[in-house]
């Protein structure tokens, strides 16, 4: 198979389709295009998701912290404890697990939330350090996204740019290649796009707010999202190419690897689908607290498209094709 995370109808047919067992106390649970599950917890649902950092080298702790907390948040709940668990080669030293510990501990104090728990291993199982986080959220009841609601006309927005995540992981880890064809600035931009990986305050925003749907732009860039988001809220969904945004970095990567940014992972960007008299309003309330974002399509009866282009199912990410 192809590397990265399986495509949707394998997760289907391998993973989803296999899962029978259903208890009354799961609100909410995985699927395509849902980021997270909700266990019913009185008056508050329990948020818990779970990720791995695979693709990247660098600034791991970091990652690892921020990706599954953005998942939380997208949920428009409030992360608050992490587990971590790191598998590592025979060659690692303490070193590299002093450092991915530091970043992930400035991580979580940035974010206000605890580490908790986890585990660390020497294993001769894998060849690179592996990350895998559990984060673990909570939010009123009376606040949990209704996808169900979402008709025909409601709003698509974007928060940020895309492939931010792609862009930073490749500006870090393949520095020496590129310094060799790409200038310095383009390069210490595109890593810089790390610091702006965190979708955790308009996640809150806008769940605060109401809106009925988020989804966090993982694997398969802004493209897959979209596909994921369509299948999640079982209707179509347009959106504009001139609408979605782009840094200058991520265009230059992109184009001297020949790589698609629309289908690069894009941890960092929030997709959020709300009827327009409220998108109007997240987008007052976004500006106010400097966050970028712009509405760049809505939702349809059928179908899921860029301009009049169709959109396939999501493939292995870009990042696979040069990391």
């Amino acid at each position: 198979m192809d590397i990265g995370k399986l495509p949707n109808d394998l997760l289907k047919s391998l993973v989803f389709d296999l899962l029978t067992n259903r208890r009354e106390d799961v609100l909410s649970r995985g699927g395509v295009g849902e980021d997270c599950a909700v266990i019913d917890f009185g008056d508050y649902g329990c948020v818990v998701s779970t990720d791995p950092i695979t693709g990247a080298s660098k600034n791991i702790g970091k990652l690892a912290v921020h990706i599954s907390c953005n998942d939380v948040a997208s949920n428009g709940a409030e992360p608050v404890g992490v587990l971590l668990s790191i598998l590592a080669p025979e060659k690692t030293t303490k070193e590299d697990i002093k450092k991915i510990m530091k970043d992930a501990s400035d991580t979580a104090k940035e974010l206000n939330v605890e580490i908790i728990g986890g585990h660390t291993e020497i294993t001769d199982s894998v060849n690179k350090i592996i990350i895998n986080s559990t984060v673990i959220g909570k939010q009123m009841k009376d606040k949990i996204l209704k996808p169900q609601n979402i008709k025909e006309g409601f709003k698509v927005i974007l928060t940020k740019r895309i492939a931010i995540e792609g862009t930073s992981i490749i500006a870090e880890d393949l520095e020496d290649k590129l310094i060799k064809n790409l200038s310095k600035d383009i390069l210490e931009a595109g890593k810089k796009l790390v610091d702006n990986i965190s979708v955790v305050k308009e996640g809150m925003i806008a769940g605060d707010l109401g809106v009925e749907y988020m989804h966090d732009i993982t694997e398969g860039g802004i493209f897959g999202a979209i596909y994921e988001a369509s299948e999640a809220i079982s209707k179509g969904i347009q959106i504009y190419e001139e609408k979605i945004k782009i840094d200058e970095s991520t265009k230059e990567i992109c184009k001297f690897l020949d790589i698609n940014p629309y289908k690069l992972i894009a941890s960092g960007s929030l997709i959020i689908i709300t009827d327009e008299n409220k998108a109007n309003i997240l987008l007052d309330k976004l500006n106010s607290e400097n966050i970028e974002a712009s509405i760049i399509g809505e939702v349809i009866d059928d179908g899921v498209y860029i301009d009049k282009e169709k959109i396939s199912p999501p493939e292995s990410d870009e990042l696979y094709k040069v990391i």
